[in-house]
C-alpha cells in the first residue's frame, strides 16, 4: 500500500518526542506513539522504517498508525499525540442545572394526594407537566437522582 502521509521530522521535533520517549512520567501510549514517529520520520535524521516493521516493533495496529502518520502531517507530533478533543457532545443533555434543582425540589417534597412517595414515573410525569423538559425517561431521572445522592425513600 502506497503511503500518503510522509514524516519528515525537524531537528527540534525529534529532540521534543525522544526526550518524551526517555520520560517516566508519561503515559505508555504517549511514548509507544512517540516512537513510533521517530521510527517512521523519513528526514536525514531518522530511520524511515516500513510500516510492517514499525508495527512490529511498536505493537500498534495498523490503522493506528495510519490515523497518526496523517495526524501528525495535519497538526504536528506533538499535538498528534494529543486525544483530540470532542467538537460536541455526544448526546444533549436533557437536564442542566435547573432542571436538576427542580428535579430534586420535586424529589423532596412531599408525594401527590394518593401516593406516600414519588415514583420515577410521577417524577417524570411532574417535570413533564411543569415544562422543565418536554419528555424524559425514568432512567435518565434515576440517573440524576443517583448523582445527587437522593433517595426518594
Amino acid at each position: 500500500m502506497r503511503k500518503i502521509y510522509r514524516l519528515r521530522l525537524t531537528q527540534e521535533e525529534r529532540r521534543s518526542l525522544e526526550s518524551l520517549t526517555r520520560s517516566s512520567k508519561i503515559a505508555a501510549l504517549k511514548v509507544i506513539k512517540a516512537r513510533a514517529l521517530l521510527l517512521a520520520d523519513e528526514s536525514a535524521e531518522g530511520n524511515g522504517w516500513k510500516d510492517p516493521k514499525i508495527i512490529e516493533a511498536t505493537g500498534i495496529k495498523p490503522a493506528t498508525l495510519t490515523r497518526l502518520r496523517q495526524r501528525c502531517c495535519e497538526v504536528g507530533p506533538m499535538e498528534a499525540l494529543e486525544r483530540k478533543r470532542q467538537r460536541s457532545p455526544s448526546k444533549r443533555r436533557l437536564l442542566d442545572g435547573n432542571g436538576e434543582a427542580q428535579l430534586i425540589a420535586i424529589a423532596c417534597s412531599e408525594a401527590p394526594d394518593g401516593y406516600s412517595k414519588w415514583t420515577l414515573q410521577l417524577i417524570v410525569d411532574q417535570l413533564v407537566a411543569l415544562e422543565v423538559v418536554e419528555g424524559i425517561s425514568r432512567e435518565a431521572v434515576r440517573q440524576a437522582l443517583k448523582k445527587t445522592n437522593s433517595s426518594l425513600g
